[in-house]
């Protein structure tokens, strides 16, 4: 793993959360784009060399929707970057961390991504990204 690629965070409204972190940050965001497969909404800051992605849900059945259901608005997950994240993915496997999937999907930002279970990693859901390129 490379470095933190961002930290996600899932909101109920992205429109207030977008206001909010742009007061916070003093920085619009620079990016936001639906990605069907997850059913959610995200926008992306960028403060200093660090990215926060900001995710709504856009259905019911989504996880985000659940997350807050469930826990509230708050952080949901750590992104780590990575350069191959087909080894990475075997990598920890084999070191017997739980994958919630077996292949990556493509995910917000041109991104591969695979997340990690929670119970995996000490209640923290950790995804990881690969650049497509």
């Amino acid at each position: 793993m490379n470095k933190i690629e961002h930290i996600g965070i899932a909101v109920n409204s992205l429109e207030e959360a977008n206001n909010l972190y742009t007061q916070l940050l003093g920085e619009f965001p620079y990016k936001s784009e639906v990605v069907e497969s997850e059913k959610v909404i995200t926008s992306f800051f960028k403060n200093g060399p660090n990215k926060i992605e900001l995710l709504a849900a856009t259905h019911e059945s989504s996880a985000i929707a659940k997350f807050i259901e469930k826990k509230g608005e708050g952080i949901h997950h750590i992104a780590f970057a990575v350069d191959n994240i087909y080894e990475e993915m075997e990598r920890l496997t084999k070191a017997g961390f739980q994958l919630l999937s077996t292949t990556p999907k493509k995910g917000a930002d041109n991104k591969l991504v695979c997340f990690v279970h929670p119970k995996s990693a000490h209640g923290v859901l950790i995804e990881l990204c690969q650049e497509i390129k």
